[in-house]
């Protein structure tokens, strides 16, 4: 088992930074780490990801440029810088783990899940 808290969430103006942060605990292997977000309204969306051993790193295309992930192994958390923010970003954002993955963009990859963290994104 394996589990995630996040933290670090908030109300943000438009064009501001937030970082999250996911701290994983637990004695599962762990192959990916992702981010997902859940706006009112709408269907779950992947923001990223990034490999555990090999620190591969994918992002959605809405936030590429903007959002970086990083990880620091020492403390099994992985994080989620934002800039730029824009009101669209406003939703709860999820960590989730994997044991195992063939692209890490889509939720049914994802085995753990934490329990989300509110960003909120002021015009």
């Amino acid at each position: 088992q394996v589990q995630l808290v996040e933290s670090g969430g908030g109300l943000v103006q438009a064009g501001g930074s937030l970082r999250l942060s996911c701290a994983a605990s637990g004695r599962t292997f762990i192959s990916i780490m992702g981010w997902f977000r859940r706006a009112p309204g709408k269907e779950r969306e992947f923001v990223g990801a990034i490999t555990w051993s090999g620190g591969s790193i994918y992002y959605a295309d809405s936030v590429k440029g903007r959002f970086t992930i990083s990880r620091e192994n020492a403390k099994n958390t992985v994080y989620l810088q934002m800039n730029s923010l824009k009101p669209k970003d406003t939703a709860v954002y999820y960590c989730a783990a994997a044991n195992s993955y063939s692209s890490g963009s889509y939720h049914y990859e994802y085995d753990y899940w934490g329990q989300g963290t509110q960003v909120t994104v002021s015009s």
